[in-house]
């Protein structure tokens, strides 16, 4: 009976692995003809150069992340329209970890966007490697696939040509300022993006914000010195910098610019309040120069209306998604941690800064109307966190 059940249990071995191979196989021979396909399409070269497999491939780039889990710590999250995502080649300079990204696309966008994230994904090794794209249009709109739209393709032929396609959309209208009277779902595309990550920790910021350099990497040793609590949050200072001038790497050069006012506060000029609890003049006072090690510098209590940006365990409260467009929301999202019990810490040399001055002036025109409009909503929003958190002895 012994030698029976070994026969039959080398038997089931065998036939696992024959279906194993199998499958590699057909796995390799289907991206073989996906490239195969697009290059006899359009006339891409299918992921080679000058006649051979770029070096930088996906399959390598992931057999690295394989041996550094480290990876799977930290994500960045962000979110746009199709105009404003030629932001992401700068970005993912800097960055060089996990990203995700929800687009939101909207009529003869939707085909567009499908068209441009496909061949970014197919042409761009670093973005096939680290790039997860989520793409969020109204129910009924149509995407695009290479097999049946070659005018969105033709032309795509490398990474700087997809890049270059992506220069000519830019800035076509401000996110909030959709055709066809389109609610920009700001928070939807939030969560959605964050929904995308596996990693412990998430930075969920908008694409035309930069974080500074080696953050990943800090973010990951302050950890193994000091295990966060599951209720802490930590902030990372947020400016705004004139476009003229190059993004900061570190603290120290970011001081520098704000000393001679081509760095400022975000939103200063805008809404100084909703930025003032971060503590700015603690912050650039305290740890000036770089030591290359991240630490807590302070902690805070949140305050009314402080709409901080920040590095956060995947279990805290998703957005509202109720709110669109201009006005409360982020701020009710950061309300909704500070009664769910968090606390808020600031790093001491990590930050995030933003890509030109915010002005009065230069806002979409209905801003004003959307911020009442949601200013409502806030409120309702507040009542109800009454209901969600009825232990909780904090209100905002």
């Amino acid at each position: 009976k012994c030698s029976a059940f070994k026969v039959v249990l080398s038997a089931l071995l065998i036939v696992a692995l024959l279906q194993l191979i199998y499958l590699s196989f057909l796995s390799k021979f289907h991206g073989k003809q996906q490239r195969y396909r697009y290059s006899e399409l359009f006339g891409g070269s299918g992921g080679k150069k000058n006649g051979h497999h770029e070096k930088n491939s996906r399959k390598e780039r992931l057999r690295d992340q394989e041996q550094t889990p480290a990876s799977n710590v930290l994500a960045l999250a962000t979110h746009t329209t199709i105009n404003n995502l030629h932001h992401l080649e700068s970005l993912l300079d800097r960055w060089q970890n996990p990203l995700s990204v929800a687009i939101f696309a909207h009529g003869q966008d939707v085909k567009f966007a499908t068209a441009l994230v496909y061949a970014l994904s197919f042409f761009c090794p670093q973005i096939q490697a680290l790039v997860d794209f989520h793409l969020v249009c109204l129910s009924g709109e149509m995407a695009s696939f290479p097999e049946q739209d070659r005018e969105h393709f033709a032309g795509l032929e490398d990474c700087p040509s997809v890049f270059s396609r992506l220069e000519s959309h830019r800035d076509k209208y401000k996110n909030y300022a959709i055709s066809g009277n389109i609610s920009y779902p700001n928070n939807l595309l939030r969560n959605v993006a964050r929904g995308g990550t596996e990693s412990s920790y998430v930075l969920v910021i908008d694409i035309d914000m930069m974080p500074s350099a080696d953050l990943h990497q800090q973010f990951l040793a302050m950890i193994m010195r000091r295990e966060p609590a599951s209720n802490e949050v930590f902030v990372l200072p947020a400016f705004e910098i004139r476009h003229a001038r190059k993004m900061p790497a570190t603290k120290t050069e970011l001081v520098q610019l704000y000393q001679v006012g081509e760095v400022r506060p975000f939103y200063e000029e805008l809404c100084s309040r909703c930025q003032a609890p971060t503590n700015y003049s603690q912050w650039v006072n305290s740890h000036v120069r770089d030591t290359g090690t991240l630490e807590v510098a302070y902690t805070l209590t949140w305050v009314d209306p402080w709409e901080p940006f920040y590095i956060g365990p995947h279990t805290v409260p998703l957005y509202d998604e109720n709110f669109k467009q201009y006005g409360f929301n982020r701020i009710s999202q950061a309300c909704e941690l500070h009664v769910a019990g968090y606390k808020f810490s600031v790093l001491s040399s990590a930050f995030v800064v933003h890509r030109g001055f915010k002005i009065q002036g230069e806002f979409h025109a209905k801003k004003d109307e959307e911020n009442k409009r949601n200013r409502v909503l806030f409120r309702t929003f507040k009542e109800g966190l009454k209901t969600k958190y009825p232990s909780s002895n904090r209100r905002c």
